[in-house]
């Protein structure tokens, strides 16, 4: 059975999360407090996180740091900050995705699904590797090196450079990379996308600025290029 752990601190919230995932069949586990649920996610083997920013002991992004600083279990951020700063930063950090409170619970159990389809996913393209410019990508091993340096990307950041490299040339709307890589529906609006070329690039280009490789097409989405 596929394990969920919820950290959040507000009880009738943390009820709701966890009766509905229980009833799409998920086995969950709830953290009222970032303390207790570091030490959750370090022994309940958890298939996903979700993860409040709020919390009482130690914030959620402490606790997402030394989440990832351990693993790459995939990290959706609850919260209320819905400031861009704030998702940025919360990408930045490691996590995989960001839902905004107030939420609708369909939205979330999508996002959830898509998020656990993504990690237990099989590379259809076996250990092909690509190379762009001074960027070596493997996909068996999902692991990226620049200038024969490694680079840490978040599993959702890995997979979108793989959508890109595969149409390395050819135009890719953010709709189309939505639905591929997140693995939502074509009435998503979000500014996912945008945040996580963003993080791309100022991992992977000499002046993020001035992107050479990861470009953008106005009006269209992105393409790779080099």
């Amino acid at each position: 059975m596929t394990r969920i752990l919820v950290i959040e601190d507000n009880a009738d919230l943390a009820f709701g999360l966890r009766n509905n995932l229980e009833i799409e069949g998920y086995e969950v586990r709830v953290a009222a407090d970032g303390i207790s649920g570091l030490e959750e996610a370090r022994s309940f083997g958890a298939d996903l996180i979700i993860l409040d920013l709020m919390l009482p002991g130690l914030d959620g992004y402490r606790v997402l740091k030394a989440l990832r600083t351990e693993g790459s279990t995939p990290v959706l951020i609850l919260t209320a900050r819905a400031e861009e700063a704030d998702k940025v930063r919360g990408f930045r950090m490691g996590a995989d995705d960001y839902v905004t409170k107030p939420f609708g619970v369909m939205e979330l159990l999508a996002r959830v699904e898509a998020l656990l389809r993504r990690a237990g996913s099989v590379d259809r393209d076996g250990d092909s590797s690509e190379r762009l410019g001074d960027v070596e990508i493997d996909r068996a091993s999902r692991s990226v090196t620049r200038a024969k340096a490694p680079v840490e990307l978040t599993p959702m950041e890995f997979d979108l450079l793989v959508a890109l490299v595969r149409r390395r040339g050819a135009v890719a709307s953010r709709i189309e990379l939505l639905q591929e890589v997140w693995g939502y529906g074509t009435g998503v609006v979000s500014r996912t996308v945008d945040t996580h070329v963003a993080e791309l690039r100022r991992k992977l280009e000499e002046d993020p600025a001035r992107p050479k490789h990861i470009l953008t097409v106005r009006k269209a989405g992105y393409r790779v290029d080099g």
